[in-house]
């Protein structure tokens, strides 16, 4: 009985210790991942989109996407992408039941960070920062961490580490994605961790 108890008291612990996702590419299907609004193609523990111009109109000009389902409050989420030489946008985001919590929007011009607080007209999104020193190099990885803890999103990119605060962000999340529009984007090495 002894050994029994040491045996589940390890495994609980191990399975504390284990990510809330891990999605490495290494396989066209994963249970908690739903690739949508394009051919995704699944290689080399990567996943590849081309945006398909009539797609995007069909779904309101919005492009190919990677849904996670993933409960949770706080996590800390990393991945890597690297976008093509017509890539507009990356976007990453966490979504409630109710809507959009958390985005940022990486453009030619820097990043977006923005908040979705729930009491405001038609859910509409506030800025909590422009970060124009944030712009993703065509044909590079980029290293992407966010943490969302409580109030507060930290944003890791390479040498730049920033905290944001909002009180919407305490809200509870029911997925996040990472989508793109224009060219074709990668992205790789997807994991959430508590």
């Amino acid at each position: 009985m002894k050994h029994f108890l040491l045996l589940l008291s390890a495994a609980a612990v191990l399975a504390a210790d284990a990510p809330l996702l891990r999605d490495d590419f290494s396989a066209p299907k994963h249970e908690q991942r739903r690739a949508m609004r394009g051919d995704w193609k699944f290689a080399d523990n990567t996943a590849t989109c081309t945006q398909d111009d009539e797609l995007y109109k069909k779904h309101k000009d919005h492009g190919p996407i990677l849904f996670y389902d993933l409960g949770h409050t706080d996590a800390a989420i990393r991945f890597a992408v690297k976008p093509g030489a017509s890539t507009q946008s990356i976007v990453f985001t966490a979504n409630g039941a109710d809507g959009h919590v958390f985005r940022i929007v990486f453009g030619p011009k820097g990043a977006s960070v923005r908040a979705f607080p729930p009491d405001s007209k038609d859910h509409k999104s506030i800025a909590l920062a422009t970060e124009p020193a944030l712009k993703l190099k065509p044909g590079e990885w980029t290293a992407v961490r966010v943490e969302l803890r409580g109030t507060k999103a930290m944003l890791a990119l390479g040498d730049f580490t920033k905290t944001y605060e909002h009180a919407s962000l305490a809200r509870a999340k029911t997925n996040l994605s990472i989508g793109f529009s224009f060219g074709t984007v990668s992205v790789k090495d997807v994991v959430a961790e508590r």
